[in-house]
């Protein structure tokens, strides 16, 4: 289905949008992706009539959970607050996000990149096998409320369980687990097309938690990878995993945590405009944009 999605995308689009949609799988921007307003190859959802926009979506629709789907989609909407709080100064729009296909669909190897501000996703297929990383989620505001209460709230889960954890930590294990009392200002893997090792400190390793503050670790992993659609996740190797934090643990106030595996690496800020603005990541370290499904002579990750 991904493929002809892809191909009936193309297939929608005028002759001149199909030129800036449309590359090389080879093409060096395939492995630049970032999620702040910046130039990026691809064709605008706002630029596309309706067939062409809803075969977008559905795209998308195809590397995600239906969870993750309405939260991709909140994170878009939330653009029309941000441009009434910035007073239309930076000109956000809902339909600001950009879908750019390299190579040929369903072809040896090929992929696609939906993304524009706060929302990233890249998918590669190759050898029959679908990857999708680096995947990134953010939301600013990160809630709208009323009268104390969320209204809109797209990363929920992903703050609560975090602080749940660290509710069930002895001091000893909260003692290794917060490694920094100053959050960073972003998560550290920042737009690297590939990690390939661990960012220490580790922080607490799950193997030495006890079974409550163990499952809550898990629990916490899985709501990254469940952002996949469920034909696309592989296990969580839950044995391996570790998780830190950085910054103040008083709700409001500047956070960062990440959880770190095996195949894995998740990372969490809430630190910019008053903890209100929050980005999240999943990225497979020696892994991103596909590097282990590819042939040798398309992988720039093998010699």
């Amino acid at each position: 289905m991904m493929h002809q999605l892809a191909a009936d995308f193309l297939a929608a689009l005028t002759e001149e949008q199909r030129t800036r949609a449309a590359h090389e799988f080879t093409d060096p921007r395939r492995l630049r992706w970032t999620y702040v307003p910046a130039p990026r190859p691809g064709v605008a959802l706002l630029e596309l009539g309706g067939r062409a926009r809803k075969l977008a979506h559905r795209l998308l629709a195809t590397a995600l959970s239906r969870h993750a789907f309405a939260q991709a989609v909140t994170i878009m909407a939330l653009e029309e607050v941000l441009d009434l709080d910035e007073g239309g100064h930076r000109n956000r729009h809902s339909d600001g996000y950009q879908l750019a296909v390299f190579g040929v669909p369903g072809s040896e190897a090929w992929s696609w990149r939906f993304e524009g501000h706060h929302l990233s996703v890249t998918a590669t297929v190759a050898g029959g096998l679908t990857s999708v990383a680096p995947l990134f989620l953010g939301a600013h505001p990160a809630a709208v409320s009323y009268g104390g209460a969320a209204v809109i709230r797209p990363l929920p889960l992903e703050e609560e369980l975090a602080r749940t954890l660290l509710g069930e930590l002895s001091r000893k294990q909260l003692d290794q687990a917060v490694v920094d009392p100053v959050a960073p200002p972003d998560i550290l893997t920042g737009t690297a097309p590939y990690v390939d090792s661990a960012i220490d400190p580790l922080g607490v390793a799950a193997r030495d938690l006890g079974p409550a503050a163990r499952d809550l670790m898990c629990r916490l992993a899985e709501v990254y990878v469940d952002r996949l659609a469920p034909s696309l996740r592989t296990p969580l190797d839950r044995s391996g995993l570790s998780f830190a934090w950085a910054g103040s643990t008083v709700v409001g106030q500047g956070h960062y945590y990440r959880i770190q595996g095996p195949d894995l690496i998740i990372e969490y800020d809430n630190t910019q405009d008053a903890a209100d603005h929050a980005h999240t990541v999943l990225r497979r370290p020696g892994a991103d944009f596909g590097a282990e499904l590819l042939p040798v002579h398309l992988s720039p990750r093998k010699p």
